[in-house]
């Protein structure tokens, strides 16, 4: 079995941090985010296999990072085939970007108390990225695009996302709350510089 390659999910980490630090608002972090994330799901040979595995029941949703001041957090969806979300809002900017496999993300929006579709539905392929946030559009549905294989997207949010406060929305517009919590029990141990320590001492 092929190691990991854990650097990229460090540097994307702290370059995260960094422009968390430099630039707190909304459009600053949506937009350099983008950016970084795009750079991380470029490659496919750094998510470990622990947080890479469905779930025949629901999608999971993998902690892989959050900053120590809960400012954004770094995470793995992994869906199993045909899964998908309930209509839901995130209350926060968030930045989606595909590893593997493909999704279908319908926006949604709420008029008078109605959910109404935005637009049609739309396919995010391995690489691409896409944003929500509640200033430019915070509610969707999303589905694994394939009935016969895994998808797996890695998402940045603007906090600690499994704990925050959100909704799920029933057809007629009703907001059920809910708090989404984190499949995995543990994070990977991106500090560990070890291997790559002992390997350039073997070069």
């Amino acid at each position: 079995m092929t190691t990991p390659n854990i650097a990229r999910l460090r540097d994307f980490v702290t370059a995260f941090t960094r422009l968390v630090d430099a630039n707190p608002s909304d459009p600053d972090v949506l937009d350099r985010g983008a950016g970084l994330l795009r750079g991380l799901v470029a490659v496919d040979d750094w998510l470990p296999a622990a947080f890479a595995a469905a779930d025949p029941a629901r999608y999971q949703q993998h902690l892989l990072h959050c900053d120590p001041l809960e400012r954004f957090s770094v995470v793995s969806f992994v869906w199993g085939p045909g899964q998908r979300t309930p209509v839901h809002d995130h209350t926060v900017w968030g930045l989606i970007g595909m590893l593997r496999g493909a999704e279908i993300s319908q926006p949604f929006e709420r008029l008078d108390g109605d959910l109404a579709p935005v637009g049609p539905p739309h396919r995010l392929a391995p690489g691409a990225v896409e944003a929500v946030s509640p200033r430019i559009g915070d509610i969707h549905q999303v589905s694994n695009a394939f009935s016969d294989q895994v998808s797996i997207s890695i998402h940045v949010y603007g906090g600690n996302i499994g704990a925050v406060k959100r909704s799920t929305f029933d057809e007629d517009g009703r907001a059920r709350p809910f708090v989404s919590g984190y499949s995995s029990l543990a994070t990977p141990n991106l500090w560990d510089r070890s291997i790559e320590l002992r390997a350039e001492a073997a070069a």
